[in-house]
């Protein structure tokens, strides 16, 4: 055996005993790398001559070609062993039952946004949407809620950037500006109906939403549901509102035995304002008051900001938390519930 064969020998043996990558790539560098053995033999040629070189220089590339063929073939050697090592550590039970992907389902408050379009679509009620990011004018002033009022102060409202000094930006605190930009639309609609002083169609919508303020405990939530009503005409009264919430509330709860209080109360942009309580006959909840809105008639500076006469246009308004339903309609007592994203909890509502 001469020189280059026991050299190629030498380097498979090597490349035989190496048991990682890393070791292989040491093994390597000994036969190939810049001061290897096979580098050195072609730094030695310098010394032959012409003819020599050219014979010589031809073993050497056969016997380099040998060594790379041996390092390819261990390198490949160990990838297989290091692939089936990953699959005996991964492997699966094929004969195990699957599991099966769980249902999803709608969340608790949206399952009561759909009951609650579906009610009062039921009764005449268009569905209106508005920005959750509001002016101030939308929110507090066409509302007629003074400039000193605290609803406007920092700890109740997210102001956010954008706007001015005197008319800033904020999270909607309540959906009655959607009231307003919807009046204003169907008001702008039927301009030439008003101009003419033929009746107008009545407003009747209800405006679902998100809604925030600065608040956070077992029944507030930062960020919160709310469904605000309004019907305008030239006859709608008090006692309108009265029969239409009582029918919302015995239908959407399905207990004919509710019982409805509306206590006086005051609210800027209604005149007079009631809230609304609710009083079940059995069940866990029976016997006791529980307040689920607030409502009123139109203040007549609000119906003058929707663009309508407040002497000829009369309507009514009332407001109430989704989550609030929800929490009552299904005995949840905590709001945080609905937020927290447990799947335990949720998925008792598929």
């Amino acid at each position: 055996m001469n020189e280059l064969d026991a050299l190629v020998a030498s380097a498979r043996d090597d490349f035989s005993q190496a048991a990682t990558p890393a070791e292989l790539e040491n093994a390597k560098a000994r036969f190939l790398g810049k001061a290897g053995r096979i580098t050195e033999l072609m730094k030695g040629m310098a010394a032959l001559s012409v003819e020599e070189k050219k014979s010589r220089g031809a073993a050497i590339n056969l016997a380099k070609q040998a060594v790379e063929a041996a390092l390819a073939e261990r390198r490949q050697a160990l990838a297989e062993a290091e692939l089936q090592q990953q699959l005996r550590a991964e492997a699966l039970d094929v004969t195990l039952p699957g599991r099966a992907r769980g249902q999803g389902g709608l969340h608790p408050v949206s399952l009561t946004m759909e009951r609650l379009e579906a009610i009062f679509g039921s009764m005449g009620f268009e569905i209106a949407q508005g920005p959750e990011i509001e002016t101030d004018w939308f929110n507090f002033t066409a509302l007629n809620t003074p400039e000193d009022h605290p609803a406007r102060s920092m700890h109740d409202t997210f102001y956010v950037e954008g706007g001015s000094a005197k008319a800033p930006n904020l999270l909607r605190t309540h959906t009655s500006p959607v009231q307003v930009r919807h009046a204003l639309q169907h008001v702008q609609q039927h301009r030439a109906r008003l101009d003419a002083g033929e009746p107008m169609p009545e407003i009747r919508v209800i405006a679902p939403g998100r809604t925030y303020r600065v608040d956070s405990d077992a029944t507030h939530s930062p960020m919160f549901h709310q469904c605000e009503g309004l019907w305008i005409g030239e006859n709608v009264s008090f006692k309108d509102l009265k029969f239409l919430f009582t029918e919302f509330c015995r239908t959407f709860f399905e207990r004919e035995d509710l019982v409805l209080r509306f206590r006086p109360s005051f609210f800027p942009f209604t005149e007079p304002s009631a809230e609304i309580d609710i009083q079940f006959q059995s069940g866990p909840l029976a016997g006791r008051w529980l307040e689920v809105a607030g409502s009123g008639q139109v203040h007549p500076a609000v119906v003058r900001n929707m663009g309508l006469d407040p002497e000829k246009h009369i309507g009514f308004a009332f407001g109430m938390g989704l989550d609030r339903f929800t929490m009552l309609r299904y005995g949840v007592n905590d709001l945080r519930l609905f937020f927290d994203g447990d799947v335990r909890f949720l998925s008792q509502f598929r």
